[in-house]
């Protein structure tokens, strides 16, 4: 069975055009919103000619009315007044008539009204006969018009109507034409009642030609409408010259200002006249040139103090050195000393660990306002540089008494950083959070995309205000300067993080509520050559939702790093930019078992090691190796005598060997 072209034609017809036309619509709408709101010339043009618009409709709306009024009132009295006397001189003549049979009823009626017709007198109209009263006898005659082309349907039935019922004369506007092969042109048809012969009931209508007044309405309306287009144009014009005479010094001022906040300090406004405009660009002139002078100051000022703090701390590095070295060694003898001597060893040896601490905060904070920070890129599975963190802070958890939980519907997430400024910012916020969680849970969550991975770190501690939060990133600020520390600090940390986070092209943001806590999440691209997409979600709301992941990893009581195997993994390829999410027991395309895999480390072959160093007892060292279908976790604690620690082992569904 083949089909016709004109049926394939039928049944797939071609693409529309009116989505397109409404695309045009849309987009011109756009245009205009956007001009509207960036032009201030072109929103007074707009508004001075709406309203004019509207005043000069009202006002021609008010001139027509009345005009029309006036014409037509006068047209139809005089043709009323001439439609009763017409009909009075025939109801006159058809009394003085003694026609009996249906030829002289005919010929009376072709006289009496012919002569209405030739009077010179009256206007020009058209007559209508029409029976109201269906007679049969012998001198009845029908519909009766004096122009072949005119017949009853040329008066209105309602017209008619009237005129059967009512008793008097009746008009009504209609749509007839004059003349044969001739447009409808606007009527006034008039009706009232005759009487022939033997009481025959007749209507007499006349149709009276109103294309005159309605032609010179017409020519009135477009005498209007193009005074009314003249004087748009015009009041246009004035708008658009006045408008500009006021708005171009406005429109230079705010490019001046544009150029001058983009760090043109050498740029300056015109000055011409001793008008308004040039007191104003006198004004500003001045404040550039303070500005100016003022960032120069500043510049100079900070220039000064930066390499007083570079100098300063590179200087100090070397007799810092000294006292550390003297300092290890009273604190490895502390033990030889008697009670006194031994604290002050040890308070010795902490405060130059501190001071150590101090100076590679202001050294790092040297190095980027000098420009001289660089990255050492490489790809690093995100887990492995917070496993790491978590066992570092296991000292300070059990000191502070929070239980520290990292979340995550992932197990693997490979991302281009600079691992040492990561763990360094990872660090930093988690130390914070279990400095100010007053021990309540600390919990790290994980999260990505195509595009990005974001860590945050929530406490449920003291918090922050409105005012807190905004200054928590300044350098040496602190929310709380009278607060006991226990772990000491510069205020740097922070700062330094947020610099370390833009060396990245990341985001690190805080959120904070007094007695709820704090959540500050780290969002780093995939890819350094790949930017953060803002038209993405990020992966984590702020706050997460404590309910939305499961945990990852956590530290025991006894201070050791506890994994557990969530059941997907989120995998990236640094080197197409293309990720995965995989889920452990299916099988690939060649049979493998997809897994979770562990960290990967620059120095393994799949397998991975994260160290961290502790203050209490001894090492804490975890072993996280991927086997298959869900990995097998191997955590030990190594003490720094000869006697070993106990060692736990954790598969990939949360059990546990000791």
């Amino acid at each position: 069975m083949t089909v016709s072209p004109a049926n394939a034609a039928a049944r797939n017809p071609g693409p529309r055009r009116r989505p397109k036309r409404f695309r045009r619509l849309r987009l011109s709408r756009r245009v205009l919103f956007r001009r509207w709101r960036q032009s201030l010339q072109f929103r007074a043009i707009a508004v001075a000619l709406t309203l004019t618009s509207m005043a000069f409709f009202a006002t021609g709306s008010f001139l027509s009315h009345q005009i029309a009024d006036r014409l037509f009132t006068d047209r139809l009295n005089q043709v009323l007044e001439e439609a009763r006397t017409d009909i009075g001189t025939a109801q006159a003549s058809f009394d003085a008539s003694d026609a009996s049979d249906r030829t002289e009823v005919q010929a009376l009626i072709n006289s009496t009204l012919g002569k209405l017709s030739q009077d010179p007198s009256t206007t020009d109209h058209r007559w209508v006969l029409i029976p109201l009263d269906q007679g049969t006898g012998q001198s009845f005659v029908g519909v009766q018009t004096e122009s072949s082309w005119m017949t009853s349907a040329s008066v209105p039935q309602q017209l008619q109507q009237r005129v059967a019922s009512g008793d008097g004369t009746y008009w009504q506007p209609a749509s007839v034409r004059m003349a044969e092969n001739a447009p409808e042109q606007p009527v006034i048809v008039i009706g009232d009642v005759v009487q022939l012969n033997q009481n025959s009931r007749y209507g007499l209508y006349f149709v009276y030609d109103f294309s005159d007044p309605q032609a010179t309405l017409d020519s009135i309306h477009a005498v209007l409408l193009l005074s009314m287009v003249a004087l748009l144009l015009l009041v246009g014009t004035i708008v658009w010259y006045v408008t500009r005479e006021v708005v171009r010094p406005v429109s230079n001022t705010a490019r001046v200002s544009q150029r001058l906040s983009e760090g043109d300090l050498d740029v300056r406004m015109d000055v011409r006249g001793s008008n308004e405009v040039a007191r104003l660009s006198r004004s500003f002139n001045r404040m550039a040139d303070s500005i100016q002078n003022q960032i120069t100051q500043l510049e100079q000022l900070s220039s000064m103090q930066q390499t007083f703090v570079s100098d300063v701390s590179h200087e100090l590095r070397t007799p810092l050195t000294t006292v550390k070295m003297a300092a290890e060694v009273l604190y490895n003898a502390r033990d030889d000393f008697d009670p006194v001597n031994r604290r002050s060893s040890e308070l010795l040896h902490n405060q130059v660990e501190r001071f150590d601490s101090m100076l590679s905060d202001l050294l790092e904070i040297s190095r980027f306002d000098a420009g001289a920070a660089r990255l050492d890129m490489a790809s690093t599975d995100i887990f492995s540089v917070i496993y790491d963190v978590v066992e570092a802070a296991a000292p300070i958890i059990l000191t502070s008494g929070s239980e520290l939980t990292v979340r995550s519907t992932l197990t693997r997430a490979v991302v281009q950083m600079d691992q040492r400024r990561i763990d360094r910012i990872l660090r930093n916020l988690v130390t914070n959070a279990l400095e100010h969680g007053e021990s309540k849970p600390v919990d790290i969550y994980v999260g990505a995309n195509e595009n990005c991975v974001a860590v945050a770190v929530r406490d449920h501690g003291i918090g922050m205000t409105e005012e807190q939060t905004s200054k928590v990133f300044n350098r040496f600020w602190r929310g709380d300067p009278a607060r006991v520390r226990t772990v000491g600090g510069t205020g740097l940390g922070l700062a330094i993080a947020t610099e370390d986070t833009r060396l990245h092209g990341g985001r690190l943001e805080v959120w904070a509520e007094p007695d709820n806590g704090a959540c500050f999440r780290l969002t780093l691209p995939l890819l350094r050559t790949q930017p953060l997409d803002p038209e993405l979600p990020n992966p984590l709301p702020m706050p997460p939702d404590e309910d939305s992941a499961e945990s990852t990893a956590r530290v025991t009581d006894t201070g050791s790093l506890q994994l557990t195997a969530p059941p997907t993994r989120f995998v990236s390829e640094p080197a197409t930019g293309q990720l995965r999410i995989e889920v452990p027991g299916e099988r690939g395309p060649q049979g493998a078992s997809a897994g979770p895999a562990a960290p990967e480390h620059p120095g393994g072959s799949g397998d991975s090691v994260s160290h961290g160093d502790g203050d209490c007892d001894g090492d804490a060292a975890a072993d996280v190796t991927g086997h298959g279908h869900g990995g097998r976790g191997v955590v030990g604690g190594a003490g720094s005598g000869p006697r070993t620690g106990a060692s736990a082992a954790t598969d990939g569904r949360g059990t546990e060997e000791s």
